[in-house]
């Protein structure tokens, strides 16, 4: 959650398939951690996905930018207590759409760094994906009010619809349940 920026971010991996493990615990710091002049941040979120009229449909949210433009973006936020990422991703997205989803595998994680009120951040998002089960789409539950309006968006339009290409590669990465759109 909070501000984003274009800055250099990578890809990498979150662990593979199988095993009780594999969404275990972030190895960064759940929330902001100063360091020096840096501070840590550590979200999760991702991508919920449901079937309508045979096209895989995303929930994304968008919030206002600090120019005043809407941004299409994934759910996400910080990890809280002893949440794992995968948990984390779970709750925020419910939070943030008001759908509620099964996770199904993990996507990558990015990281980018960016500044807000003098400090340099830094921040890890691990993305998941799920598989809707339930609830309806809204923005009503998310506790920090940042997302002003969610939507549906078929999985051909998330390259077009994303603001942030860190995001689309993420999109890109669930392809195989999305459909040659994702």
């Amino acid at each position: 959650m909070g501000s984003r920026a274009a800055g250099s971010a990578h890809e990498r991996p979150l662990p593979g398939r199988g095993g009780p493990r594999e969404h275990g615990r972030a190895p960064r710091s759940r929330g902001p951690r100063a360091r020096g002049a840096t501070v840590e941040e550590t979200s999760a979120g991702g991508l919920v996905v449901r079937e309508a009229d045979g096209v895989a449909q995303v929930a994304l949210i968008a919030r206002v930018n600090r120019a005043g433009r809407l941004e299409w973006c994934l759910p996400k936020g910080h990890l809280e207590g002893e949440e794992t990422p995968v948990e984390a991703a779970v709750r925020e997205i419910a939070e943030e759409t008001g759908i509620v989803g099964d996770p199904v595998r993990p996507l990558g994680t990015i990281d980018y760094w960016f500044t807000a009120e003098g400090r340099r951040i830094h921040k890890t998002v691990h993305h998941f994906l799920l598989r809707a089960t339930g609830g309806r789409l809204g923005v009503e539950g998310d506790p920090d009010a940042e997302a002003v309006e969610a939507a549906w968006v078929p999985a051909p339009e998330l390259e077009r619809r994303l603001a942030f290409p860190n995001e689309r590669r993420i999109a890109r990465a669930a392809g195989d349940l999305l459909g040659d759109g994702g």
